[in-house]
């Protein structure tokens, strides 16, 4: 299945564009995976960078409040961190910072695919150009066109991290497990 997911993003002359249309048509699907280990299995195996950052970008807007217009982009990632609830419905028993934590950990990939589209210096900084066009960007050594949104300060990502830390203390209390800890500090 990803290995067919991935080809149907490529062989389209826009793979940005094939790559929304697909999410579109799998995103609710992804809303139905009862556990969240079936749902990290289908999330960590996807063969294509630019198709997980669009399921997760639509995963994460599905639960904001308030859904940004920005396209995605580090101060997307920032916004969803601090205006993101717990994702999916989950089984009775699972403690209030699991479903935290799984937000975060879903986060961390979006951050980390976003970057192997958008920044990694390899055949992978071209992956929203088609690929006739990806071997002339890779001779011509293009360098990949970052967003307007890439451009965060070392303070919007305090901001951001201590807007998120708030919310988990009304919800959560004190103190964290340390497993949300480290994640927000490998986030970070």
């Amino acid at each position: 299945l990803q290995r067919m997911l991935s080809i149907a993003v490529e062989v389209d002359k826009s793979p940005n564009c094939s790559s929304c249309k697909i999410a579109d048509a799998i995103f609710p699907f992804i809303l139905n995976i009862p556990l969240r280990s079936q749902r990290e299995a289908f999330l960590n195996t996807m063969e294509s960078q630019l198709l997980r950052c669009k399921l997760l970008e639509l995963l994460f807007q599905h639960s904001c409040d308030v859904p940004t217009t920005l396209p995605l982009c580090l101060a997307k990632i920032l916004y969803f961190l601090s205006h993101s609830s717990v994702l999916l419905p989950y089984e009775d028993e699972t403690a209030a910072w699991q479903r935290w934590d799984e937000m975060l950990q879903y986060l961390s990939l979006l951050l980390m695919s976003y970057q192997n589209v958008i920044l990694a210096f390899s055949l992978a900084e071209h992956l929203r150009s088609s690929l006739n066009d990806r071997m002339d960007l890779i001779i011509q050594k293009a360098k990949p066109k970052l967003q307007d949104g890439d451009d965060i300060s070392h303070l919007d990502i305090q901001l951001n991290v201590e807007r998120f830390i708030s919310r988990m203390q009304q919800v959560l209390g004190q103190p964290f497990p340390q497993q949300i800890m480290e994640k927000l500090h490998m986030l970070r």
